[in-house]
């Protein structure tokens, strides 16, 4: 117990230590939402809460519960509403979400948070709670950082993932990416003999409300996930932990002993 990075599984004495010790506290901000035939609804929180972890236990920080909810799915980058069992919020709910539980981190000793966005369409959301609450507490020894763990796949492991070529990262929702991330994560949550083989949504220009069903796959995966494995994912795992890891160490270091 006493080795966990997860502030969940602590007891409030220690978590109470830990949070003194003024090392990162890491908050994954997932999503409920489909992920095609072969893949749970819980990718966008399970990915960055196990990526959460592991630059955790590297940086000497705690990972808070992971936000399961996220602004709403859209059908150039998530399939959009139509599927059974996404769960949207609205924007604001989400900004607020996002503000109050890292104003509490503060409150109860937090200076250095790094906000680990799981679904594409939470990034400004997350950004508007950020800037509000740090805006809000006005503290200058407090840092925030925010990022999305697929900007840090380096060139190399994107041309391996992707030999004949990398499309768009919108396309990648339930594909190759986040199908070979679970394969490597959570096997025993991966539906192998589901894995679709759409050749890629051809999305126009624009955006439409109400959302069109017809622009999606059927699937609900944006292209092909027949690529994916899980050797895949154990090289993006590791070398996004790397990259993330490096990075915290070098915005979020603690200073002056706190």
């Amino acid at each position: 117990m006493t080795e966990s990075v997860r502030m969940a599984e602590l007891a409030w004495p220690e978590l109470g230590e830990r949070l003194a010790g003024g090392g990162p506290v890491f908050l994954p901000c997932g999503s409920f939402e489909q992920h095609g035939p072969h893949l749970p609804m819980s990718v966008d929180m399970l990915v960055p809460a196990a990526i959460a972890e592991a630059v955790a236990a590297r940086t000497g920080g705690l990972v808070a519960p992971a936000l399961a909810y996220g602004y709403k799915s859209m059908p150039k980058t998530g399939g959009g509403p139509h599927f059974p069992g996404t769960i949207n919020l609205d924007g604001a709910t989400l900004t607020d979400l996002v503000r109050d539980v890292i104003r509490e981190l503060y409150r109860h000793g937090a200076r250095r948070v790094c906000a680990v966005v799981g679904h594409y369409e939470n990034q400004w959301f997350v950004t508007e709670g950020i800037d509000l609450v740090v805006r809000e507490l006005g503290d200058p020894d407090f840092s925030v950082m925010r990022l999305e763990y697929w900007d840090f796949m380096p060139r190399e492991v994107i041309e391996e993932t992707f030999p004949g070529g990398f499309d768009n990262i919108h396309l990648e929702h339930a594909a190759v990416m986040e199908t070979s991330l679970m394969m490597h994560l959570y096997p025993d949550q991966v539906r192998i003999d589901r894995i679709p083989d759409d050749p890629p949504a051809d999305f126009p220009p624009y955006d439409m409300w109400p959302a069109r069903r017809d622009w999606v796959p059927s699937s609900g995966a944006l292209t092909s996930a027949k690529a994916a494995s899980a050797e895949k994912g154990r090289r993006i795992m590791e070398s996004v932990v790397d990259g993330i890891a490096a990075a915290v160490l070098k915005e979020l270091a603690a200073r002056d002993g706190k």
